[in-house]
């Protein structure tokens, strides 16, 4: 380590003695060696240094008091003054002035070189600097192993925590990876370092340290590691989102037995005896970042998956706390950056639950609001979750006739439907809201019937039109 002036009086083979009285400042590292002739050196020190000085041109006590003025000014840590060749000791007005400023005076034999101070110095900055590299060499393992280990972000940023004795917190937008910090409180600029950490995405991740510590250099290396491990963390989410999102599928598109669909929920973290709630995200703006991004930490006890487009979260939960895990999901997702409106399913109990969860979480997605409360699922919905009803192919044919119609003699016979069946069969509340006659309106469903075969004044035939149309709804809604 730097080698200080008490340090250097206690070299007996340089036969140094004290002749200040400078008490408090003997114990200053010294950071260099400067020999100087010169009547002003301050312009030619930084600050550290012991000034060696055989005092050629220091004739007079005011040249003698005004070299160590110039010395102290600039910072040194003390004058070594050789005797034997222009002074015979260290002349007294520049002690008495040394002592006025508080700055240290050694007296230098003859027989002791300059070169010796200044090569027992040199020897002891290298020693401090070789040190230091292998203590940061050692650290860089010590978090290198950590991760290859097994131990992961924990681990590492435990391990960094013990080196800089103090804090740790390393936070993604809203989340919270990692906090060393009881309670986990939120950092703040005012007691804590900060450190982006390169992801790929502004700010997306920043390392905390608390203050003070001493950085070696660790915290760089530190802040490469991380990047590594994050980018790796997204590699194995989304190789493990893609895994549960087929299994998802699978029971959503009701291929599985109970059994079997059991078995496979239960592979990917889901117990499909207990309730569970679907949170769907969906973003047309995001859809990659989506698919690929963090979760707050309230979610990541969840099995997160992707299905189609969407991010899917399955959640053990009664349904009561489904909005609060809700909302902490759309800030998060908003923190990062991607625009995403949030379904919320209900709470069911077994795979078939899981699907009516899932297409009611849909269904509130599709209502544009950043959060979306699940509604009651409708009976179209419930058609349009089995596979095994071609209730769209139904729609179309009901409804085709009526399009190609309208598209060649733009009679607006659909919209004439929508509104007869809005308005609960009135033709007199059709005709007020289309600014239409009666008649108008009874000739359009007179020639509803006829292209579709379905008379919407009769309830069996009403029914079938109405689901068509709202097939129709929900299939647009999906498309846009």
């Amino acid at each position: 380590m730097a080698i200080s002036l008490a340090a250097l009086l206690g070299v007996q083979s340089l036969k140094l003695t004290k002749s200040g009285l400078a008490e408090t400042t003997w114990h200053q590292d010294i950071q260099w060696v400067a020999v100087t002739e010169q009547e002003d050196p301050q312009r030619f020190l930084n600050g550290g240094e012991l000034v060696l000085t055989t005092g050629m041109r220091l004739k007079s006590a005011p040249e003698q008091r005004r070299f160590v003025r110039q010395v102290q000014r600039a910072g040194a840590v003390g004058i070594g003054f050789g005797i034997g060749l222009t002074h015979d000791a260290v002349p007294p007005a520049l002690i008495a002035e040394a002592n006025r400023w508080g700055l240290p005076v050694v007296e230098v034999p003859y027989e002791t070189p300059f070169i010796a101070i200044t090569k027992l110095v040199a020897d002891a900055q290298s020693a401090d600097h070789y040190s230091k590299l292998e203590r940061l060499i050692a650290g860089h393992q010590i978090l290198a192993r950590a991760l290859l280990t097994g131990g992961g972000l924990s681990e590492l940023l435990k391990n960094l925590g013990s080196m800089l004795r103090t804090d740790i917190v390393l936070t993604q937008f809203t989340a919270q990876l990692y906090n060393s910090v009881p309670g986990n409180p939120a950092p703040t600029a005012d007691t804590w370092a900060s450190y982006p950490i390169p992801t790929g995405r502004r700010d997306a991740c920043t390392l905390w340290i608390r203050q003070p510590f001493e950085d070696s250099g660790i915290v760089g290396y530190a802040q490469n590691l991380i990047s590594v491990e994050l980018n790796n963390m997204v590699k194995q989410r989304q190789a493990q989102r893609a895994l549960s999102g087929q299994v998802l599928e699978d029971v959503i598109h009701g291929t599985l037995e109970a059994s079997e669909a059991s078995r496979r929920l239960a592979g990917i973290g889901v117990n499909s005896t207990r309730k569970n709630v679907v949170l769907l995200a969906e973003s047309a703006a995001h859809p990659k970042q989506l698919v690929s991004s963090s979760v707050p930490r309230p979610l990541e006890h969840g099995v997160t998956a992707v299905v189609g487009k969407d991010l899917i979260i399955v959640v053990q939960d009664d349904g009561s706390g489904a909005s609060v895990l809700a909302k902490s999901l759309s800030d998060h997702l908003a923190e990062a950056g991607i625009h995403a409106t949030i379904g919320i399913g209900g709470a069911y109990t077994k795979p078939n639950g899981l699907r009516w969860s899932y297409f009611e979480a849909r269904d509130a997605a599709s209502h544009g609001l950043p959060v979306n409360e699940p509604e009651r699922l409708s009976l179209t919905s419930l058609l349009l979750a089995s596979e095994d009803v071609p209730l769209a192919d139904m729609a179309n044919e009901s409804l085709n006739p009526l399009r190609n119609f309208d598209a060649l003699h733009g009679a607006e016979l659909m919209t004439t439907l929508e509104s007869y069946l809005n308005n609960n069969g009135s033709v007199a509340a059709v005709a007020e809201a289309l600014t239409l006659h009666r008649n108008t309106v009874r000739y359009r469903l007179a020639q509803i019937t006829e292209l579709t075969g379905y008379d919407p004044a009769q309830t069996q035939d009403r029914v079938q039109l109405w689901l068509a149309l709202a097939v129709q709804r929900l299939s647009q809604r999906q498309q846009g």
